[in-house]
């Protein structure tokens, strides 16, 4: 009879090279990876490394570690390179790593085992891709402008928010559509024969009339920024507009609600995060946080754990959403 029994552990399991199983074979192959040319690995990794084989899925592990093998920039590059010394363990060296998410995704793992000290995670992809961005800039006047831009302005306020509260994807690609607008702007003004100096006024009003709404608004702390610092003479900016939607009278909720809660040829999701928004005002950020308990027809919210009563249409609703069923 065949066995599946690790030859080192015992343990059955899928069975590698040696008739090792998946977790030996990740225990061999990250011994291998960081190994700090002594023969052992590297000290300071050794919590990574724990982390590592602690996984539920040795197997995904293992198969990150193979994904492309060899090529500059993998993980077991990235790892080998840890284990050699040649990556120092601090966030700035990460920066300049490419590829950048590769390198963000190890950044994580070094953050979650205590090795680096932990900072937001959308910070971290940020930084990550403006060092990409930056150096992909031919032009050597405006690379050292954009990356005054992002050093003083961008990123200390980033970091900032970062401290009060979690950053979201959206603050991230707010920020990074910042730089992404100021470095369209410096080569628009270069397409018109102009640079920040020789700007003037009647320039900044013809870009803000070729360019949407969305450009306007986030090329603004750009122009805002180069007037401080006297790379640019004072101008005009138009002021941004300020939208504020009527709040919705009693009448037009319950029509709202009605209409929810009854016309079943509208996307059931949406429906039922809609629900939500009018008879809690939840901000749709935070719908993805609520726990769903379906027990004596109420919903159970993760925050404050507190119940609260819904109706029974409703539940319906929520129950067929998530589980294809009606709630008892």
């Amino acid at each position: 009879m065949m066995s599946y029994r690790c030859s080192r552990c015992d343990q059955e399991d899928k069975l590698h090279s040696g008739r090792l199983c998946t977790r030996c074979t990740l225990a061999d192959k990250l011994a291998d990876l960081l190994d700090d040319s002594t023969g052992r690995i590297r000290p300071e990794l050794a919590p990574l490394v724990e982390s590592l084989l602690r996984a539920d899925r040795p197997l995904s592990i293992l198969t990150w570690l193979r994904t492309r093998k060899g090529q500059p920039g993998s993980a077991s590059d990235l790892l080998r390179r840890l284990g050699r010394g040649e990556i120092e363990l601090n966030h700035e060296a990460f920066h300049t790593l490419q590829p950048w998410r590769a390198a963000a995704h190890l950044r994580e793992l070094l953050m979650a085992c205590g090795i680096l000290p932990a900072i937001d995670k959308q910070l971290c992809l940020f930084e990550g891709w403006l060092t990409g961005r930056l150096a992909a800039i031919a032009d050597p006047e405006h690379r050292q402008i954009l990356r005054r831009f992002a050093t003083w302005e961008v990123l200390p306020k980033l970091r900032a928010r970062a401290d009060r509260r979690p950053l979201t994807p959206g603050s991230r690609k707010y920020a990074a559509d910042q730089v992404k607008q100021a470095a369209a702007f410096l080569d628009w003004l270069d397409d018109h024969d102009h640079t920040l100096p020789t700007c003037r006024q009647a320039d900044i009003d013809l870009w803000h009339v070729e360019h949407t709404e969305h450009d306007r608004n986030t090329v603004r702390p750009f122009l805002l920024w180069c007037q401080t610092v006297k790379l640019t003479r004072p101008f005009r900016l138009p002021s941004p507009p300020t939208r504020r939607a009527a709040a919705l009278s009693q009448k037009q909720r319950l029509a709202l609600l009605g209409r929810l809660l009854t016309d079943d040829s509208l996307p059931l999701r949406s429906r039922v995060a809609a629900v939500i928004v009018l008879l809690y005002a939840q901000p749709c950020c935070l719908l993805s946080r609520l726990h769903l308990c379906f027990s004596w027809g109420r919903l159970l919210r993760k925050r404050g754990q507190r119940r609260h009563p819904w109706p029974t249409r409703f539940l319906n609703m929520i129950a067929q959403n998530f589980h294809g069923v009606a709630p008892d």
